[in-house]
């Protein structure tokens, strides 16, 4: 009967393109923007720590996605993956909050854009100025930027996602280039040194609470790897080869933000860098640093590796936002508009074009006031990393001895406290961003943002709740997992 309609994507993504979509989300536009942020937050090697320990503990959450991608090869990730070990209210809030998580990164992508064409191009960018958002001038032209990159990355994803793929594989090749080339500049030019990462961490506080308030942002910093359950139904390989794909994929990009720390911090002692970068109340601290010691080169090298990471973080967010939103609406928890598919591309069409009209918005309210809600969507990413560490641990028992309770389990102990630890490094996640003595805790405006958005989800599920919870169990399994028993 109708309601059991249960359209399904093509299966046209290969291996290396899935690797691509990972980890050129991962990096985004981070690796390129943030590092004198984080030095000026935890010293250099606080943040290199802090960005590597993070790393490892994705990986660890990585078994249990690895896991459930190799037995729910479906889209829609921490949504699906709710369902399945504690059922429809908390599918629903994992994946209100990803959603959240997703359109977020797509706006900040785009506006990172504006950004850049602001430090090249000051008076350009500045051309029809139009009003300041906590002291961040908003123009014309930042938002034509803006938004001409976010309905030509929509435009693209529509096409289809072979193309997607094949494109975001040659803009991470490309970007992987240029950290080598600024790495290779800071070796064999005279000027940056080793000695000047010194001293290590922040003096003003304890080196622990350096390494924690960078260790808080990992769930943002690698968000990107868990695009690739949200493509797993469009897999054209294996589903169990997903879990080497996320590991590989974080452990470059781990490796990637460590590089562009030390090359930033190197340039010169870093507090001069930072007391320079707030004295000439600079646009772009890391684009002044490694023009320093490569001049205009560097920064055409730095300027063209930030566009990669720009479009790799669209192209990767703009899928698994749509793939999210297509799953959610194939469940019915959403309108019927986002199960829709393209006549033509077979992509999930409705869900790219609600994402690109939200984020279509944010270039009006300026790059501060947007980042306040970035902030917070770290959040919604460690309640989605939660949901599915917790969903692996039910499926994974101790010893073949335990019985099966509502699901079929899988003895594997060494799963099972890797997904254990995983659970643990997502609760220590939300305490650092929610408990007001953290050194990571969420700023005041980000927490109201928070709250509005929990509101909304509230609001927006009883309005929707009628029809989701009037689908028996196997309807539902069978729209979200393919098959009427779990």
């Amino acid at each position: 009967m109708e309601k059991l309609e249960r359209r399904q994507l093509k299966r046209s993504l290969k291996p290396h393109w899935v690797w691509a979509i990972a980890f050129g989300s991962a990096i985004g536009w981070g690796a390129f923007v943030l590092p004198t942020d984080w030095i000026g937050q935890a010293g250099p090697i606080g943040v290199v720590l802090g960005i590597l320990l993070g790393a490892i503990l994705m990986m660890v959450i990585g078994v249990s996605y690895g896991f459930l991608i190799e037995k729910f090869p479906v889209t829609g990730g921490e949504f699906s993956y709710a369902y399945i070990g504690f059922g429809r209210g908390f599918a629903f809030m994992a994946g209100w909050f990803l959603t959240l998580g997703y359109i977020c990164i797509v706006a900040l992508n785009a506006s990172a854009l504006s950004l850049l064409a602001k430090f090249l191009f000051p008076e350009f960018a500045a051309i029809g100025t139009l009003y300041s958002v906590a002291g961040y001038d908003v123009s014309i032209v930042q938002i034509l930027i803006s938004s001409t990159v976010l309905v030509v990355f929509a435009l693209l994803n529509i096409r289809g996602t072979s193309f997607s793929g094949q494109t975001q594989f040659i803009f991470s090749l490309i970007l992987i280039l240029g950290i080598l080339m600024l790495a290779a500049g800071a070796i064999f030019t005279e000027g940056p040194s080793l000695s000047n990462i010194t001293p290590g961490f922040e003096p003003t506080q304890p080196a622990i609470a350096s390494v924690l308030a960078i260790l808080a942002i990992a769930p943002f910093a690698y968000v990107g790897f868990d695009n690739i359950p949200q493509a797993a139904e469009e897999f054209k390989f294996e589903s169990k080869k997903a879990f080497g794909l996320i590991i590989w994929s974080l452990l470059a990009a781990g490796l990637a933000y460590a590089f562009m720390i030390i090359i930033t911090a190197s340039t010169m002692p870093w507090q001069n860098l930072l007391a320079q970068i707030n004295e000439q109340n600079s646009v772009w601290g890391t684009g002044d640093a490694i023009e320093s010691y490569m001049g205009r080169t560097g920064v055409f090298i730095i300027a063209a590796a930030v566009c990669m990471g720009i479009f790799t973080g669209l192209n990767g967010f703009y899928l698994s936002a749509s793939r999210l939103t297509f799953a959610m609406g194939r469940a019915r928890i959403l309108p019927n508009a986002f199960r829709s598919l393209h006549s033509k591309y077979h992509t999930p069409y409705v869900g790219i074009l609600f994402t690109m009209s939200i984020c279509l918005i944010a270039p009006w309210f300026g790059r501060e006031a947007l980042l306040w809600v970035v902030d917070m969507s770290s959040t919604g990413v460690a309640i989605a990393y939660f949901f599915c560490t917790a969903t692996a641990y039910k499926m994974f028992k101790w010893s073949n001895k335990q019985p099966d309770k509502n699901i079929k389990t899988v003895a594997a102990p060494g799963r099972k406290l890797l997904s254990l630890l995983g659970m643990i490094s997502s609760i220590i996640f939300l305490i650092l961003l929610l408990l007001p003595a953290s050194p990571a805790a969420l700023g005041q405006e980000s927490l109201v943002a928070l709250g509005i958005w929990v509101l909304l989800g509230i609001v927006f599920y009883l309005f929707n709740s009628r029809r989701y919870n009037n689908l028996s169990d196997e309807e539902l399994n069978y729209l979200i997992i393919g098959r009427e028993k779990i």
